[in-house]
């Protein structure tokens, strides 16, 4: 633990209920952050801070993870496989509860503080007006930690809480130097690799999937390929772990 706090570190934070935008903002800035030797901290909730925690793992980088319940009870349970990787990758979980404790709906709130107190800076990717996130935002206003937040479209409620923000004063963020910038970092970094495919089809479905699609309907539907060929590209792509499956047919850069 004291490891992690003598490096830098930032809380990414936002929806669970996020867009391909925010998916893909989000990992493309945890990525780059990791890769710098930035601690990416978070919730371990689904969303924003799941994708988080995961970018930032596969960036090898290290995680810590505010829980609001003790942590031999993982909350959520979907995510007890990632919260092992965190502790694999040389990172923490962090909880206030003892064991056995219950889980109450008020302690998803309260955490947020502590996710807001460990972060030199507190970025927000995407969120709603009326989402938690909002609250995180609040309790690092009151410590005096930079809040940034990523600009998202005027016309999507998913990023009226970011957009406000921003209006309110928050730092704007539309790439990772701006987060080191907010640290007093070094900004050269080193750039979220794009994934290169071995063909025409497989670049075609990379780039459709790093623009924001996932579903195999749309991905089928804008690649304008036939449907052997989609699926054969898909299976390619899998098996070399250039991409992921989500669940629900849907699909994510490995």
């Amino acid at each position: 633990m004291q490891n992690l706090l003598n490096m830098p570190r930032v809380t990414i934070i936002g929806s669970r209920s996020m867009t391909n935008y925010g998916r893909r903002v989000t990992e493309q800035l945890a990525s780059e952050l990791a890769s710098q030797g930035v601690v990416i901290v978070s919730g371990l909730a689904l969303g924003v801070d799941t994708i988080a925690h995961q970018s930032a793992i596969r960036a090898g980088g290290q995680c810590l993870a505010v829980l609001p319940s003790c942590i031999e009870k993982i909350v959520p349970r979907s995510n007890l496989q990632l919260a092992q990787k965190i502790l694999d990758n040389r990172g923490v979980l962090l909880s206030e509860y003892a064991v056995d404790q219950p889980t109450f709906k008020q302690n998803f709130v309260a955490r947020n503080r502590i996710m807001a107190g460990l972060a030199d800076a507190v970025l927000i990717t995407e969120a709603n007006l009326k989402s938690g996130t909002m609250h995180t935002a609040r309790f690092a206003l009151e410590q005096g930690i930079d809040v940034l937040a990523v600009p998202g479209d005027i016309y999507s409620k998913a990023s009226e809480g970011t957009n406000s923000l921003i209006k309110s004063g928050a730092i704007p963020v539309t790439e990772t130097k701006d987060v080191l910038n907010a640290l007093g970092l070094n900004t050269k970094i080193i750039s979220f690799k794009k994934p290169k495919g071995s063909n025409l089809a497989q670049q075609t479905i990379l780039d459709l999937i790093m623009s924001g699609e996932n579903s195999a309907e749309q991905l089928l539907i804008k690649s304008q390929m036939d449907v052997n060929v989609f699926n054969q590209t898909i299976t390619m792509l899998e098996i070399t772990s250039k991409i992921r499956p989500l669940g629900a047919n849907c699909w994510a850069i490995a």
